[in-house]
């Protein structure tokens, strides 16, 4: 297992000011972070991907799509529009050297319409992810698609629709998110939706159910950790946790109070509480 720390919890776009976090973050012992990726400058990435090089820390990347960019939308030129942005963000994974772009990729973040998806809409998603996935495997990056809970998407809210949206894409470059916030809202049995799905997960997000420090809340840990560890998963678990920092990421996460003490005491508690549990397993 690779312990990693989402860079969201400061903030939504990195810069050179973030430098000396990704010291402190590596002291905490973690072995990477996971970069926010909606906007980017390319020298930017490429000093930001020699200085984790020269700290020894690995690397993720998280993106979402909009109204504008829905692989979904019934306009193809949205939908080409989708693919294109995908693809220069995979683009981005390559120079900052991420081996994985996550997130709720798949469809429109908060775009709720009403209704449950559509037949169609299942089959513009995995015609759009298949043709990222090929632009994804030619760059040597791997997709990983994040079901969310029912308040935020509309699309795919289940470890069980994930895990079969990822095996009718069919692409080696194409696992999909297992995110214990989403699944704590979303999922009768923990340990039976990792474990029934296990083979298409390729990326773990560790959050609390009130996006505080792992360990904190009534997230049911031990079953999670038991079920992937159980199930053969090696690979990245990072925290995701969410404060009052970013004005405009708390509005679109709904923090409205503080849940934790400081950021750092955040990343060290949750990092040392998930590592035991990983290794008492």
């Amino acid at each position: 297992m690779r312990l990693g720390m989402n860079l969201l919890l400061w903030t939504a776009g990195v810069t050179e000011e973030h430098f000396p976090l990704f010291a402190d973050i590596k002291s905490w012992g973690f072995d990477g972070v996971e970069l926010p990726l909606f906007d980017a400058d390319e020298a930017l990435l490429r000093r930001t991907g020699q200085e984790l090089d020269g700290l020894g820390l690995g690397r993720t990347a998280v993106t979402v799509c909009n109204a504008e960019t829905n692989p979904i939308d019934p306009d193809p030129a949205v939908r080409r529009a989708a693919l294109d942005y995908l693809k220069r963000r995979i683009d981005w994974c390559a120079l900052v050297g991420a081996e994985t772009l996550c997130g709720p990729f798949h469809s429109a973040l908060g775009k709720l319409v009403g209704r449950g998806r559509t037949p169609d809409e299942w089959s513009w998603c995995i015609e759009t992810m298949r043709a990222a996935a090929d632009h994804a495997g030619q760059a040597g990056v791997g997709l990983s698609l994040e079901p969310l809970n029912r308040f935020e998407v509309y699309f795919l809210n289940t470890m069980a629709d994930a895990n079969r949206l990822v095996r009718e894409i069919g692409h080696p470059s194409v696992g999909y998110l297992y995110d214990t916030f989403h699944a704590n809202i979303e999922e009768g049995d923990i340990a039976a939706s990792v474990t029934r799905n296990i083979d298409g997960i390729n990326h773990v997000h560790v959050s609390e159910n009130h996006r505080g420090t792992p360990g904190t809340g009534h997230v049911r840990w031990e079953e999670t950790i038991r079920a992937l560890k159980a199930g053969g998963y090696d690979g990245w678990v990072t925290i995701e946790a969410f404060g009052r920092r970013l004005p405009e990421l708390a509005a679109a996460t709904c923090v409205w109070r503080d849940l934790f003490t400081s950021e750092s005491d955040l990343a060290r508690d949750g990092g040392a509480f998930i590592r035991g549990l990983w290794e008492r397993a």
